[in-house]
């Protein structure tokens, strides 16, 4: 499905002097995402395109935009820096593609909180906040590119959830500025539990111009890989850490048949050994060492940042979580796909042992340390070597029933059959305030349905 050109056409005239792009390149580069890393997506949204590219530099240009494309009823699909993995900021119908990151001023930093238009880049946030001595609570493994917004609209936790929760925990974001789509655009302030109804919502229900992040006093942490002779005592190793309340920011459990991607690493992660990497506190860091001794590993890399940085070596934060699927794509793209696994809780060593040895050479584990509503919460991020639709959600089906996981299915496009796994009522009920005509990314929900757009 696509607008015609003629009311493209008279968009364009509505929004004037607001600056636009239209060229085949241009549109095809953003209406993608990551979403190649599953092959079951990239044959749905392959040759997926908008019709125009719009970036806007202020709210008031927002809600020029918003106005106009309700006038003429033609689609909206918001996008940020289009590193999310399942096609959020794909647009399914055409119309118009709002590229935010034009909208990018720190607006405030307080203790504790940064306010920041949705389209600035996170490691621009990271770089403003630790002026003042802070730093972000979480950010995702793709913070160079990632905006803030965009985190907000499809992400759900990373790197730094282990210490402060997920997205949606603890007050980490606790205010959205929302505008409306519709013919006089209202501006819409959420605040505290009211910003769930926008939160991981694919930007299907209002255009976000600005929000609120949490902060933290900033740490130099030590960058730490640990080295050990089979999965099960590096998983345990990382476990017994976080059972004993070591400060990590980051704790990942990598096996050792991924070193082969991690060209980078050589000498310090070889394929012979298996590897926890982990963001550690200064005042933890003998703590942390004396806990991998005990477990019977090696500690081959404890550097801050800087120095890590000096030796040639890569952040831990790009050794974990969906990072960790890039770098095997980087080396044998078409041979892999991935899983989002949620353990049950507590967690049981045993049991990601036993997927090891059920699925051999067609999963490669990573297990991610994290906390969901203050409890630790284990996930994993395995890649799955890529066969078939049937078997990848046959093994999904196993996962789930046999081993009492949930799954959240990196390879759908809507959020309820991706992460949330039923319909967010309070989510639809804001799109039909803030998004009447059902214009917003549409295909992205199914709590949506044509009978509820308004004339």
């Amino acid at each position: 499905m696509s607008v015609s050109a003629e009311r493209i056409a008279a968009f364009r005239a509505d929004i004037g002097d607001i600056a636009c792009q239209d060229q085949q390149r241009v549109l095809e580069v953003k209406s993608k995402d990551y979403y190649w890393y599953s092959q079951i997506l990239t044959e749905q949204l392959d040759g997926k395109l908008g019709q125009i590219v719009v970036l806007p530099t202020t709210e008031e240009q927002v809600i020029t935009v918003a106005a106009a494309a309700a006038k003429h009823r033609i689609p909206v699909t918001v996008r940020g820096g289009g590193t999310g993995n399942y096609g959020q900021c794909v647009p399914m119908q055409g119309g118009i593609i709002l590229d935010v990151t034009k909208l990018n001023r720190v607006l405030e930093i307080s203790q504790g909180r940064v306010i920041c238009q949705a389209g600035a880049r996170i490691e621009a946030v990271e770089t403003a906040v630790a002026e003042t001595g802070q730093m972000l609570t979480m950010f995702p493994s793709t913070k160079r590119l990632a905006t803030i917004g965009g985190f907000m609209s499809g992400g759900s936790g990373g790197i730094g959830s282990l210490r402060n929760g997920m997205l949606r925990d603890g007050g980490n974001v606790s205010y959205v500025r929302v505008v409306t789509v519709e013919e006089t655009p209202q501006v819409i302030e959420l605040r505290g539990p009211d910003i769930l109804k926008v939160q991981h919502a694919y930007g299907t229900n209002g255009i976000i111009t600005a929000m609120d992040y949490a902060l933290m006093p900033a740490v130099d942490w030590q960058h730490t890989i640990a080295l050990f002779d089979g999965y099960d005592t590096a998983l345990a190793c990382a476990t017994d850490a976080q059972e004993d309340g070591i400060d990590a920011y980051l704790m990942t459990v990598v096996e050792r048949r991924f070193a082969r991607f991690y060209k980078r690493l050589e000498g310090v992660f070889p394929s012979d050994r298996d590897a926890v990497f982990a963001m550690v506190a200064p005042s933890d860091a003998e703590a942390f060492a004396a806990k991998v001794a005990a477990h019977g590993g090696t500690v081959t890399v404890s550097k801050s940042l800087h120095d890590l940085e000096a030796a040639g070596l890569p952040a831990t934060w790009e050794c974990g979580w969906n990072h960790t699927t890039l770098q095997a794509l980087k080396h044998e793209r078409g041979e892999w796909t991935y899983l989002q696994v949620a353990y049950p809780r507590p967690f049981d060593p045993a049991l990601a042992l036993r997927q090891q040895e059920r699925y051999g050479e067609e999963l490669y584990f990573h297990h991610e340390m994290a906390r969901m509503d203050g409890d630790i919460q284990i996930f994993a991020l395995p890649i799955l070597r890529w066969t078939s639709r049937a078997r990848t959600y046959a093994i999904i089906d196993e996962l789930e029933r046999l081993d009492g996981c949930t799954v959240f299915d990196p390879h759908v496009i809507t959020i309820e059959d991706g992460g949330m796994k039923e319909i967010d009522s309070a989510q639809i009920d804001f799109k039909k305030r803030a998004d009447p005509h059902g214009l917003m990314n549409p295909g992205k929900t199914r709590g949506w349905t044509a009978d509820m757009a308004q004339d």
